[in-house]
């Protein structure tokens, strides 16, 4: 995932999808937080490891460490400037 478009879209479509079944009453409170968990720790993490593995910043055996608080900052410009 080198090309930053699409790493942005698969990161912001799932987002906008989480926010409309909100907004549309589709799911409830309950389940909003436990999807958002999912997108935040499971989806992300796993999509922001991809991205950093694709562009050989890190190993891919290091992809899960994307969970640690700070990670993603420590590489901010890897992950949504370049």
């Amino acid at each position: 995932m080198k090309n930053i478009f699409i790493y942005y879209l698969t990161i912001f479509i799932p987002l906008a999808a989480i926010i409309y079944l909100i907004k549309s009453e589709i799911i409830s409170s309950i389940h909003f937080v436990i999807v958002l968990s999912i997108y935040l720790l499971v989806f992300r993490t796993y999509v922001d490891g991809k991205r950093l593995y694709d562009k050989e910043v890190i190993a891919k055996k290091d992809i899960w460490k994307m969970i640690i608080p700070g990670k993603r900052i420590e590489y901010f410009k890897e992950l949504y400037l370049k």
